[in-house]
């Protein structure tokens, strides 16, 4: 099975948004672009390393293919940039019909072409960023594992992980640490309905 496992930089209040950058995504007037950069360490350094060092496939949103396509195919120096200018990688798309960067097609119905992909034999498909394909594939119970890393940062708003109107359910913790600038790196799986309420 390809699991789809969503890997997110988040502030304590939920906001995903521009994590990178201060152009990475100034929308609806967001300022604080670049909020995630102040808090690497060896940790996280680390937990990057374990992700790009094996097989692996990745989905995209149209932004964040936008982002990720205009720099690292300029980085195939760096370990992320040769891990994912290798990989394959699938752009949720409904108005692009070419893809600049290598190894990429796109995707037009996300929701039968993921599901299809999930249920495949392959290995794991990772999301980066992407609040957008996010919203859409929570909604349709699509992702296996979330990988969140919380940086100790209130943003007071921006797009969210978790939007209104996504499906209420539980999540099961199977892995936490902390990192030395205050990170929280939680690895989380679906669990079903809430407690004490069924399907």
């Amino acid at each position: 099975m390809g699991k789809i496992i969503a890997i997110t930089q988040l502030s304590i209040d939920g906001v995903m948004q521009a994590p990178g950058g201060p152009e990475e995504d100034p929308s609806s007037d967001f300022k604080h672009g670049g909020w995630f950069m102040h808090y690497g360490d060896d940790m996280l350094h680390e937990t990057i390393s374990e992700i790009i060092s094996g097989e692996f496939e990745m989905l995209l949103g149209r932004r964040t293919y936008d982002i990720f396509a205009s720099y690292w195919p300029l980085h195939d120096d760096d370990p992320i940039g040769k891990a994912f200018n290798k990989a394959k990688k699938y752009i949720a798309t409904r108005t692009l019909d070419h893809l600049d960067w290598n190894n990429a097609q796109i995707l037009r119905d996300v929701v039968e072409e993921v599901g299809r992909l999930r249920a495949s034999e392959g290995p794991e498909i990772h999301i980066w960023g992407s609040s957008n394909l996010l919203q859409t594939l929570i909604s349709a119970g699509l992702i296996d594992e979330h990988r969140l890393w919380i940086a100790p940062v209130v943003l007071g708003g921006g797009k969210r992980l978790f939007e209104n109107g996504i499906p209420a359910g539980s999540l099961s913790l199977v892995d936490t640490k902390v990192t030395s600038t205050g990170m929280i790196i939680n690895t989380y799986r679906p669990a079903g309905a809430l407690p004490g309420e069924s399907v």
